[in-house]
C-alpha cells in the first residue's frame, strides 16, 4: 500500500490527493502539521517538506515526480498523455505552471504584504493569459481531463484564501475551474480545512 505524507492545506499534497483518489486505489494518507513535523520527515526526504510518497522501498517527493509515478504505476485512467510528444508538451507545461504560478505561493503565504501583492499580481496576468484556451476546449489538453488539470487545480481552489482576483477575461478560466472542482473525486480529495478555503 502507497503512504502519502501530506499536510491538510498544502497545495501540493493536495496534487497528489486528487491523483490518488483519481485511481481509486488503496493508499494511506499521514497528516503532517506543519509547523510541528516528525522528526523522520528530515530522514525520509533530503528538503525536510511534503507531499512523500512512499511505496515499500521507494521514497519520492516533489508532487510533479509523485503523480508521474503512480501514473505509470497505475495507469487507469490515464492522466498523462500516451503519446510521445504530448507527453513531452504536457511536461513542458507542468514545468511552466511551477515557474511561474506555484513559485509565488510561498511569499503569498508570508507576512510581508508588499511581496505578496506583487506575487499574487503575477499569479493571476499569468492565469488570465491562458484563460482563452478554455473558450475552445473543456480541460488543459482538449476534451480529456489530465495530469494539467489535476496539477493547476489546486491554485484555482485556493484563489479566494490567497486573495488572488482575477480579471473579466480569464471567466473562462473561472468556468472550467468549476468543471474541475465539481469533478467528485476532486470532492472526495479535500480535506476539511481545504473545503473551508472556499465559500
Amino acid at each position: 500500500m502507497m503512504t502519502l505524507y501530506s499536510t491538510a492545506t498544502c497545495p501540493f499534497s493536495h496534487r497528489c490527493r486528487i491523483v490518488l483518489h483519481e485511481k481509486d486505489m488503496d493508499f494511506q494518507i499521514i497528516d503532517v502539521d506543519p509547523h510541528n513535523k516528525p522528526e523522520d520527515l528530515a530522514v525520509i526526504s533530503p528538503y525536510g517538506r511534503v507531499p512523500i510518497l512512499i511505496e515499500r522501498d521507494l521514497v519520492l517527493y516533489e508532487s510533479n515526480i509523485i503523480n508521474e509515478y503512480v501514473d505509470d504505476r497505475f495507469p487507469h485512467p490515464q492522466l498523462m498523455p500516451a503519446e510521445p510528444v504530448m507527453r513531452a508538451r504536457a511536461r513542458l507545461l507542468l514545468h511552466r505552471f511551477e515557474q511561474e504560478l506555484f513559485c509565488h505561493i510561498e511569499a503569498v503565504e508570508q507576512n510581508d504584504q508588499k511581496i505578496a501583492d506583487k506575487m499574487r499580481v503575477a499569479i493571476a496576468e499569468s492565469l488570465t493569459m491562458i484563460a482563452p484556451i478554455f473558450d475552445k476546449q473543456k480541460y488543459m489538453l482538449g476534451d480529456e481531463y489530465s495530469m494539467l488539470d489535476v496539477a493547476i487545480a489546486p491554485l484555482l481552489w485556493r484563489l479566494d484564501h490567497y486573495g488572488i482576483s482575477l480579471p473579466k477575461q480569464a471567466t473562462p478560466l473561472l468556468k472550467y475551474s468549476e468543471r474541475l472542482f465539481s469533478r467528485p473525486l476532486f470532492i472526495d480529495a479535500l480535506t476539511p480545512s481545504e473545503k473551508l478555503m472556499r465559500k
